[in-house]
């Protein structure tokens, strides 16, 4: 099968920039707001960053940081870090523990409220709404991550960076939303998700984690394409920048079951050592990107390796995950790379509520989780460790966004000079902020949190309002003060209201006002999994069956 034709976009990105180096980034509204307040600080705050960059650089033979982050799916905060609310849980941590006294916590880091948005922010530096990225998709969707976007390792390979991706992708099963066809040199990735891989699979439908599935007698059925079969779906890709792609550990007619989906992880946390080492050895900075599937795990199927004292399916698996990441962190110091190499570790949203309490997950310190935009949904934990230059066991209390971490992997890799100006980009510059450890150097004071393509929250400093429905005064609307109220249980919006209500709806409005200049465009829409050379027979049929649902309406 022939590959799939590609946006050129990001070739000629890769080529030479469109934009001069001295234009500005274009970030959203309340940017300028305290911009203007704070032009002559932040100047200053430049200043020193240069300095200290440069004098890493010197010391590390001319070249910036490595970058290692690693994204972990579905964990609210307090799961990670911190001992005492490991013990209350019944399951411990101790190699993210100790990493996180080795670096920096990011209290208040927001994500999205779910998988794909929050890595196309992190991707992108820009809100996933921007080109319709804001939802999640299970099965075969036909759309993705456009090509136009310029993402971090596009960025960061102008800077002369090797990058590469482990594990879960999430952004689409359209050929040129992939990582090796985004700016990876190497992927192996899933295509979709845990959906299809954990909760889908045969032997999750024979524990009725999926119901009604292949689980009953078929002879009532008369729509055989109703259903979703994992099986049939595209699961695990290869390859490199401009190279063959093809699917690995799956041939044809093989089914796909819980032993699969163990491999498939183990075969992950494999890859991300060798490309460790792969990359350690290079002459080239790198970015190395893993973002592993567990602790997602439905089944108790086949289920080996740690055990905890909550025995809940998805806990023990982060003890496992836990395992995996200290062996990662023991070889970088054992490689000699540790003390040149940014790591970040984080979660991407908060739990997955659904599957609580089995799952050994229940929101903890905030309300909510996955998909809801409460607190639990978008708080979680988050590190970042960057030893002689970020401090160590440090608390970093002023708001950061997941879309910060694009343009501030950018500043510390003196790659600024490659984001796009031609677009808006709501990822803001922490790196002041970060290498010195001062939330007066901070960036950003609010977030708009939104589901899918709509805005349902907005946090400013220690308050927040849940956007009131259409005609309603939002005088009245709900607000929290997260510093009093964690849990947004208690609002106090007579006390704010009076005052916030329009300083809020003004903040939106700035923000609307914007997206006028800067309008949001469709993803990509295409055949899915076509530019996969070895596609199943089986798979092949599942994408028939996909084109005949999405082309039903024009019959």
């Amino acid at each position: 099968m022939k590959r799939a034709k590609l946006s050129v976009l990001p070739l000629i990105l890769a080529a030479q920039p469109l934009w001069a180096e001295s234009d500005p980034i274009k970030h959203d509204s309340e940017y300028y707001i305290l911009f203007s307040q704070h032009a002559e600080q932040w100047a200053d705050d430049d200043a020193a960053v240069d300095q200290r960059l440069a004098e890493f650089k010197e010391k590390n033979g001319g070249k910036p940081p490595n970058i290692f982050s690693i994204l972990i799916d579905d964990l609210g905060f307090g799961d990670m870090g911190i001992p005492e609310l490991n013990a209350i849980r019944g399951y411990d941590t101790p190699n993210i523990n100790d990493f996180s006294d080795e670096g920096l916590r990011m209290v208040r880091m927001y994500t999205e409220p779910s998988c794909t948005p929050t890595r196309v922010a992190q991707m992108t530096g820009r809100l996933p709404v921007r080109m319709g990225m804001g939802d999640t998709a299970v099965d075969i969707a036909g759309f993705g991550l456009p090509g136009s976007e310029v993402i971090l390792p596009e960025v960061l390979k102008q800077a002369g960076y090797a990058t590469s991706h482990v594990g879960k992708w999430h952004m689409g099963d359209v050929a040129e939303s992939w990582a090796m066809n985004q700016g990876f040199d190497y992927a192996q990735m899933a295509v979709h998700q845990q959906g299809q891989l954990t909760i889908f699979n045969d032997d999750a439908i024979k524990e009725q984690v999926s119901v009604a599935i292949q689980d009953y007698d078929d002879k009532y059925t008369i729509d055989g394409y109703f259903r979703p079969d994992a099986s049939t779906m595209m699961t695990v890709i290869e390859g490199e920048a401009g190279g063959p792609i093809n699917e690995i550990r799956m041939a044809p007619g093989e089914r796909w079951n819980a032993q699969k989906y163990d491999e498939m992880n183990q075969a992950f946390q494999d890859k991300t050592m060798e490309e460790l080492q792969r990359l350690a050895a290079g002459e080239e900075p790198f970015f190395l990107q893993y973002w592993p599937m567990i602790p997602l795990d439905n089944t108790r199927a086949g289920r080996d390796g740690p055990q905890s004292a909550n025995g809940g399916l998805y806990v023990d698996k982060m003890q496992l995950l836990d395992q995996w990441l200290g062996d990662l962190f023991s070889e970088m110091d054992r490689l000699g790379v540790a003390e040149n190499t940014i790591v970040v570790v984080m979660g991407d949203n908060g739990h997955f509520t659904k599957y609580s309490p089995q799952s050994g997950f229940t929101p903890m310190i905030f309300k909510g989780g996955k998909a809801e935009t409460t607190e639990g949904g978008v708080r979680v934990d988050a590190f970042i460790r960057w030893p002689g230059m970020i401090e160590a066991d440090g608390l970093l209390n002023s708001i950061v966004h997941v879309s910060d971490l694009y343009t501030t992997f950018a500043r510390f890799a003196g790659a600024v000079q490659y984001i796009p100006r031609d677009r808006l980009v709501d990822g803001v510059d922490q790196s002041a902020a970060l290498l010195f450890s001062d939330e007066s150097k901070a960036r950003r004071d609010s977030v708009i949190i939104y589901s899918a393509d709509q805005p349902k929250a907005i946090v400013k400093d220690q308050l927040k309002l849940k956007l009131p429905p259409k005609g309603e005064n939002p005088i009245i609307a709900k607000f929290y003060n997260l510093y009093r109220d964690t849990r947004e249980e208690y609002p106090v919006s007579t006390e704010v209201g009076a005052w916030g209500g329009q300083e809020f709806v003004r903040i939106l409005s700035r923000h609307q006002a914007r997206k006028e200049l800067f309008p949001d465009t469709p993803p990509a829409f295409g055949l899915p999994y076509e530019g996969v050379e070895n596609m199943r027979p089986e798979t092949k049929q599942a994408v028939d069956a996909f084109i005949v649902r999405r082309d039903s309406p024009k019959q």
